[in-house]
């Protein structure tokens, strides 16, 4: 081992700011130091994302700023496009400049997950994805954006296009993004005389016969239930075959033009995963050790959704690629991490799943927890209650807490900053005055 030891964090999500975050706190004065790569200089709090594009919370408020909370870490923003486990090197590439070669002693590969999409004519041009406090800013922006359209056009045509809403995936991410979404545009509403809730369309499109099946199959059918009595059209055993120039055309037939196509259609393993030339198992996951070592190297650990890790609890099966689990595999991770160092025995990761809450909207929510059934207000409360418990740092708790209590006061904001994707666009064509007459 080199002196001090370098502890090498590939992924600041869940796994990678969990386990720097423990190490830090762990550690000896010089025992190692932990640098921590990743292309984000923050860490997401996905749960809050559709609360995030429904205005109820800050954007800011559901990330974490890397850098601040990890003071006694080295952070490095770029790309990590090469591993090579027998000379213990990893390659980053910066968002600038030539790439480096990075050396380690004990290495966490932590990339978690990128959108799962399908070749579907259209998707890619069409679609918006929401993993990203990026996409969940756009989607709020954007849905506000045709609600603007819809009031200001004389064409029915494009009217009708605007209103409506395309989520492709059932899972929590569709379901409450949607959920929050609808909630946010019927709201706004009032603001449009010209646009009734009733003029919007909104349609969720899954392939499976059910949703939510983490909350079981009841829970999965008053969730329908409950959207379908908000006017929101539930295809259940359907499948989206094409969205070319917003035209969404539909395996049972039906076919419509949407200006709005979210895709939310489950994850996949990031593809740095692939490239690792590590072992991996059918569905492209790192394979990991109940002690969360990558199997065949003892100074390589993983975990969260790229890495495959049994479950103890359920012999045979995989633990599932969810937030819970990387939490709490980030802490037996970096106990292992320390074990490691000073020559302890390391411990397996063991954890029953303890259910999932979902949020439908303002006082709307579902939940499955410790076998016991909930729905309604109590839901959304546990919902609210539970994820504010876990997002990480008292400062984002505070100001998340405070956006809540604001919005019992006050009512959401519905600017559409849609500029924002295009922050240039008005300074070009101030500079370029050619571009405005070509217009």
């Amino acid at each position: 081992m080199t002196t001090p030891p370098r502890i090498l964090i590939v992924g600041g999500g869940y796994v990678g700011m969990y386990t720097a975050l423990r190490l830090q706190r762990r550690l000896r004065r010089g025992e190692a130091r932990v640098t921590v790569v990743d292309a984000d200089s923050y860490m997401t709090y996905q749960p809050f994302l559709p609360e995030a594009a429904a205005g109820n919370v800050e954007p800011r408020h559901v990330v974490v700023p890397l850098r601040k909370v990890l003071k006694s870490c080295e952070i490095l923003n770029g790309w990590v496009v090469g591993i090579d486990p027998q000379a213990r090197t990893v390659e980053m590439r910066p968002h600038q400049g030539p790439p480096r070669i990075l050396g380690y002693d004990l290495l966490v590969l932590a990339p978690g997950s990128v959108s799962r999409t399908l070749p579907i004519p259209g998707l890619a041009e069409c679609g918006i994805g929401f993993k990203t406090v990026e996409e969940a800013i756009h989607l709020r922006n954007h849905v506000l954006a045709q609600l603007d359209l819809a009031a200001s056009t004389t064409d029915a045509a494009i009217r009708e296009k605007a209103l409506t809403f395309v989520f492709v995936g059932a899972g929590f991410a569709g379901v409450e993004a949607l959920a929050e979404l609808e909630d946010m545009a019927r709201d706004a509403c009032r603001h449009y005389p010209s646009i009734r809730p009733g003029d919007m369309r909104w349609v969720l499109v899954e392939a499976t016969g059910r949703i939510l099946p983490e909350v079981g199959p009841e829970m999965g059918r008053w969730t329908v239930e409950q959207l379908r009595s908000r006017g929101i059209d539930v295809r259940l055993g359907v499948r989206l075959k094409s969205a070319e120039d917003g035209h969404i055309v539909l395996d049972d037939g039906d076919a419509f033009d949407a200006a709005t196509l979210v895709w939310t259609a489950g994850v996949k393993p990031h593809p740095l995963v692939r490239a690792s030339g590590l072992p991996l198992d059918d569905k492209g996951r790192v394979k990991a050790t109940a002690e969360l070592l990558v199997e065949g190297y003892p100074t390589v650990f993983t975990a969260g959704d790229s890495a495959a890790v049994p479950d103890l609890t359920r012999p045979g099966e995989l633990t599932s690629p969810n937030a819970q689990h990387a939490v709490r595999q980030a802490r037996t991770l970096a106990d292992n991490v320390l074990a490691t160092l000073r020559g302890a025995e390391l411990r397996p990761y063991r954890h029953a799943y303890a259910g999932s809450v979902a949020s439908l909207g303002l006082h709307q929510g579902v939940a499955q927890i410790y076998g016991v059934k909930l729905r309604g207000p109590l839901a959304w409360f546990m919902h609210r209650t539970y994820h504010l418990s876990r997002v990480p740092t008292l400062n984002r708790k505070v100001r998340v807490l405070i956006d809540w209590t604001l919005a019992l006061f006050f009512r959401r904001d519905i600017t559409s900053l849609g500029a924002l994707a295009h922050p240039r666009q008005e300074f070009e064509f101030a500079a370029r005055p050619d571009l405005g007459k070509s217009g």
